[in-house]
C-alpha cells in the first residue's frame, strides 16, 4: 500500500495517539498530496505520527516528496505538565515504520529552532503544531516562513482553541492568499511579493 485510500490511513492513525481529527488529516493528506515538488514538506511537532502519517501517505500519493519531521520529542509543556518526564521518538518511529512511510518521513530530533539553524532545503508545505505558546508559535514561523517558497502552503494546527497560535495566524494573515480553516487548522497560500 503506497498511500492507501482514506479509510485505510483512517484505520492506521486511529491507532496512533495524538490530537488531531479527521478531517483536519484529510486536510494535510490533500495539501501534501498537491506538492509539485519545489521543495519538502516540514512538520514542526510530530507527538507520535498522527500528522506525519497522513502528510506521508498524502506525499506517497502524489509526488513522494520528502517529509521533515521535527520535534525534540520530549513534548512539549503541556504534555509535560499531564504526563511528567516524556520521550516519544521510540513509538514515533514504530508508527512511521507501521504505516510504511519510512521511506520518505525523516525524523529530524531538534526543536524548531535548532532545526531551522542548518536547514537549507526550500519548504513547499509547512505545517506548525509545536509548542503553543504565543512566543513559540512566534518563534516558529519567523524561523520558517522565509524558507517557504512564494506559492508554497503554511498550515497552523491549535488555532481556535489556542491563544498563541491564533494571535500568530491573525497577526500574519496579510502574507498570505487562498485561506481558509478546517476545524482547527488554519492555512493560506504564501503571496508572492
Amino acid at each position: 500500500m503506497h498511500g492507501g485510500t482514506i479509510e485505510q490511513i483512517k484505520g492506521i492513525v486511529d491507532k496512533v495517539d495524538g490530537y488531531l481529527k479527521d478531517r483536519e488529516g484529510i486536510l494535510l493528506y490533500n495539501l501534501a498530496q498537491s506538492c509539485k515538488g519545489r521543495g519538502v514538506i516540514v512538520e514542526i511537532g510530530s507527538w507520535k505520527g498522527k500528522s506525519t502519517i497522513w502528510l506521508g501517505k498524502g506525499s506517497k500519493m502524489g509526488r513522494k516528496v520528502k517529509v521533515y519531521a521535527i520535534d525534540p520529542h520530549s513534548g512539549s509543556s503541556e504534555h509535560r505538565k499531564e504526563y511528567g518526564e516524556v520521550w516519544t521518538f521510540p513509538e514515533f518511529s514504530r508508527n512511521i515504520k507501521k504505516a510504511e512511510i519510512d521511506d520518505i518521513v525523516v525524523p529530524i530530533v531538534k526543536t524548531s529552532a535548532e532545526a531551522s539553524g542548518d536547514f537549507a532545503e526550500p519548504v513547499e508545505l509547512l505545517f506548525i503544531d509545536g509548542a503553543h505558546e504565543y512566543e513559540f508559535v512566534r518563534l516558529d514561523f519567523e524561523l520558517w516562513y522565509p524558507k517557504l517558497i512564494d506559492g508554497g502552503i503554511m498550515a497552523f494546527h491549535d488555532t481556535r482553541g489556542w491563544p498563541g497560535p491564533k494571535r500568530v495566524v491573525n497577526e500574519n494573515l496579510s502574507k498570505f492568499k487562498n485561506r481558509g480553516v478546517v476545524d482547527e487548522i488554519t492555512y493560506g497560500q504564501k503571496l508572492v511579493f
